[in-house]
C-alpha cells in the first residue's frame, strides 16, 4: 500500500513507523501550506494520513480514525477544553488498581498507533481527544466524556462553531449501547451530549452526593476542577462496569479512595513544587487558554495569589481574562510576560500589574513581592506564587513543557 503522511510531528512519526514496519511504502510531507497540497498528487496514494493540525479533506484518514477502526477493545474517550489529561489519568489509575490492563493514548502524549498491535480484546483504551483528533472522526468511543467546552484553538478552527462541531464527533456516532458522561453546567457540553443515542450521565451529580463526596474528599490535589474531573472519571468507570455509580463506588470504595489519595496530578497542571519562606510555588504552565487560568485562580480562594501570566496572542477576546485577573480580590499583583502582556494590561490599574521582558525578570519580581507579603507580621493569609499563563507558549518558549521546566528550575534554585 502507498501511504502519504501529512505532517511529521509525534503522530506523523508514529504513523510512519507503524506502516513502515508493515512494509508499506510511505511518503512524508512536512512544513507545507494549504496551497502546496495540489503539488503532492495525493490522489496517487492508497491512504492519506493527516496530522492533527492539518485541516481534514475528503477521505483522508488520521492516527485517531485508523486506531478507532482497528482497536479490538472498548475505548473510553475524553474531550473538553480543560481537564482532559487529568480525567484520563484518574480513569487509568483507578482501572489499573482494579486489575485492568489500560492503554492511555492520544493527546496526552502517546500516539495510539504506538500500541495498536499490543492491544487485546480484554484490555481498555483511554483516549484523550483534542478537537483536531476528533475533527473528521467517523467513529465514537463506547464511553464518551464531554468536559467543559470553551473557546479555544480559534487560530486554527474557522470559529467557535467549527471547534464545537469537531468536538461533537465524540458522541455523534455512538449507538444505544454506548454511554455519554457530560458536564451539566456547560451549554456546549450538553449540546454535544444530546447527539448521543446512548445512556447519559451528567456531573456534578445532584443526587447521591454523600457517597460521591466521601470519595472525593480523599483527593490531596487542590481545586474544585480536580474534584469534578475525578467525579467524571468515576461515572465513566461505573458505565464501563455497567453499574449504577453509587453501587460501583460502594463495591470498590477502599481502592477508589486510596487511588484518589495517591494521585499527585500531572506535570505543569497546577503542580505544587515546594514551599520556601512561607510561599507556596505552583506550576500551571499547561494553562494555554483563559478557562485554564480561571480554574487555577479558583483553586486558591483563601490564599493571596502572586500571578505570572501571559503568552502568545491568538486573537481571543481578552475581556474574560482581564476581568478575572483584575477583579479577583486575592490576586495581589500579576506579572505579565509575552505577546498578551500589553493586551491584558491595557486600561488597568498600573499598581496591579508589571510587564516583564522575560520569565527570569517576572519571577524575580514576583518572588520579592511574595516574600514581602509572607514575612509581613500584619499579613495572615497563606501566599501562593502561581504561574498560570492562560496563553500558549510559542512566543517565548518551545512549548508548554519548556516553559514549565524553566519555571521549575527557577523555583528549585531558590
Amino acid at each position: 500500500m502507498k501511504i502519504a503522511i501529512l505532517g511529521y510531528g509525534a503522530e506523523g512519526q508514529s504513523a510512519a513507523a507503524y506502516f513502515q514496519k508493515a512494509h508499506h511504502e510511505t511518503k512524508i510531507f512536512d512544513h507545507f501550506e494549504g496551497q502546496d497540497l495540489e503539488s503532492f498528487h495525493l490522489a496517487d496514494y492508497d491512504l492519506v494520513m493527516r496530522s492533527p493540525s492539518v485541516r481534514p479533506q475528503g477521505n483522508w484518514s488520521s492516527v485517531t480514525k485508523y486506531f478507532f477502526a482497528k482497536c479490538p477493545c472498548p475505548i473510553i474517550g475524553v474531550t473538553g477544553t480543560k481537564g482532559k489529561g487529568t480525567t484520563c489519568s484518574f480513569i487509568t489509575s483507578i482501572l489499573e488498581h482494579l486489575g485492568h490492563k489500560v492503554w492511555l493514548v492520544g493527546n496526552i502524549g502517546t500516539p495510539a498507533l504506538d500500541v495498536l498491535d499490543q492491544v487485546k480484546p480484554e484490555d481498555v483504551v483511554v483516549y484523550e481527544l483534542s478537537s483536531f483528533q476528533l475533527w473528521d472522526l467517523d467513529f465514537s468511543p463506547h464511553i464518551a466524556l464531554v468536559l467543559r467546552i470553551e473557546p479555544d484553538h480559534l487560530n486554527v478552527h474557522k470559529d467557535f462553531d467549527d471547534y464545537v462541531a469537531a468536538k461533537s464527533n465524540i458522541t455523534r456516532h455512538q449507538t444505544s449501547y454506548d454511554y455519554c458522561i457530560y458536564y451539566r453546567d456547560n451549554a456546549e457540553s450538553k449540546k454535544i451530549a444530546q447527539l448521543s443515542p446512548g445512556q447519559k450521565y451528567c456531573y456534578p451529580k445532584t443526587k447521591d452526593r454523600e457517597i460521591i463526596d466521601q470519595v472525593l474528599n480523599s483527593l490531596t490535589v487542590p481545586g474544585q476542577h480536580n474534584r469534578e474531573d475525578a467525579e467524571a472519571a468515576l461515572l465513566a468507570i461505573a458505565a464501563y462496569y455497567r453499574q449504577n455509580p453509587c453501587q460501583f463506588i460502594q463495591e470498590h470504595l477502599s481502592t477508589i479512595q486510596q487511588t484518589l489519595h495517591d494521585f499527585k496530578g500531572l506535570p505543569h497542571r497546577l503542580q505544587f513544587l515546594r514551599e520556601v519562606n512561607q510561599v507556596a510555588y505552583y506550576d500551571d504552565n499547561f494553562s494555554a487558554s483563559f478557562p485554564a487560568l480561571d480554574v487555577a485562580l479558583a483553586a486558591f480562594p483563601e490564599q493571596d495569589i502572586i500571578l505570572i501570566a501571559g503568552g502568545k496572542d491568538r486573537g481571543i477576546d481578552p475581556a474574560p481574562a482581564k476581568n478575572r485577573i483584575f477583579q479577583t480580590a486575592n490576586v495581589r499583583k500579576v506579572f505579565l510576560i509575552g505577546e498578551t502582556s500589553s493586551i491584558l494590561a491595557k486600561g488597568e490599574d498600573p499598581t496591579k500589574y508589571q510587564i516583564c521582558d522575560s520569565l527570569d525578570g517576572a519571577f524575580a519580581s514576583a518572588r520579592k513581592l511574595a516574600n514581602e507579603l509572607a514575612q509581613n507580621p500584619k499579613h495572615n493569609l497563606p501566599v501562593v506564587l502561581l504561574m498560570s499563563p492562560g496563553a500558549p507558549s510559542f512566543d517565548m518558549f518551545k512549548n508548554f513543557s519548556d516553559r514549565g521546566e524553566q519555571f521549575q528550575k527557577l523555583v528549585q534554585e531558590l
